[in-house]
Order: structure tokens, then C-alpha cells, then sequence
């Protein structure tokens, strides 16, 4: 544990963080899962750029879940030791996709974008002017859960606007 790097905390401690960031990287475990089976069972229309898009998400939520363990590491904390901690402490929870249709699992996958973005808005609310560190991890995280809901939000309204013009040329 680096002291000096604990010290620059300001009004917040380091045991509060980590518990947070805990949660944030239970997270991410579950969210790095859910888009890689999302990506294994997906079926129908325009299924290959949701694969494309998925399995992408994946890669980012492993990469969050990286930078969230280093950090809970420096504030001399233990990131969640097993896949049990994760649904025990999870702020977003796990949703399996038991529908495999293509907009069914998008319409999860942007729910639990929405709850990313929403703990970390809170992570970042809570941490700015106190812990720098902190704060500038969970500011880049945020940025990419917010694009990750807006590439799935524009990916499902391509799907339906595509589905509309082919009900439209069959009437």
C-alpha cells in the first residue's frame, strides 16, 4: 500500500472508496459476461453488427474492471475474490439473456448501460476534489458507458427503422 498516494485523499476514506469501488468492479465482471454470452446466443436481424458492437463492450468492460482492481489495490484494498462476491455485491446485477432475439438484448444491454452510468456519475459526484485519482478513472469509465449506450441506443433504432421500411414496402 502506498502511503503517500492514500495521503492525497481529502475528506474521504480510503475504506469508503474501496467499498465503492468493489461494487463498481463487481460490475464490470458481470457486464464483461453478460455482452460475451450476449454475443454467443444473439440471433436475428442485423445480428452481425450487434455481435461486432458486443463483443466490443466486452473488451471495455474487462479493461474497466482492470483499471478499477488497480485502483482498489493502491488504496491498499482487495478487489472481490470470487464470481459469488460479484452477484452478492453487485450494484447492476446480471440478467441472463434468456430471450436471444437481437433487440431483446439490446434492450438489456442499454439497461445496464444506464445503471453504469448512473453509479459512475455517483463515483465521480462522490470523489471529485477528493481524490483526484479515483475521480479521473471513474470520469474515463463513465465516458465510455455513456458511449456504449449510445452505440447500442443507435444500433437498436437502425433496427427498428430498418424493420418499419420492410413493413412498409410489404403493405
Amino acid at each position: 500500500m502506498a502511503t503517500r498516494g492514500i495521503s492525497i485523499l481529502k475528506g474521504i476514506e480510503a475504506q469508503e472508496v474501496i467499498g465503492l469501488l468493489n461494487k463498481a468492479y463487481c460490475d464490470e465482471w458481470l457486464a464483461y459476461y453478460q455482452y460475451f454470452i450476449e454475443s454467443k446466443v444473439i440471433k436475428g436481424i442485423m445480428k452481425d453488427a450487434a455481435i461486432a458492437e458486443l463483443t466490443q463492450h466486452a473488451a471495455d468492460e474487462l479493461r474497466h474492471a482492470t483499471m478499477v482492481a488497480d485502483r482498489i489495490l493502491q488504496l491498499g484494498g482487495t478487489p472481490a475474490l470470487s464470481p459469488a462476491e460479484w452477484m452478492a455485491n453487485s450494484n447492476c446485477g446480471y440478467e441472463a439473456p434468456e430471450d436471444p432475439d437481437v433487440k431483446a438484448i439490446l434492450k438489456q444491454s442499454i439497461a445496464g448501460e444506464q445503471c453504469a452510468i448512473s453509479v459512475y456519475s455517483s463515483l465521480a459526484d462522490l470523489t471529485r476534489e477528493k481524490d483526484i485519482v479515483t475521480y479521473d478513472i471513474v470520469s474515463q469509465i463513465l465516458a465510455d458507458e455513456v458511449e456504449h449506450e449510445e452505440d447500442l441506443q443507435a444500433l437498436y433504432d437502425d433496427i427498428e427503422e430498418f424493420v418499419e421500411q420492410i413493413r412498409a414496402t410489404l403493405e
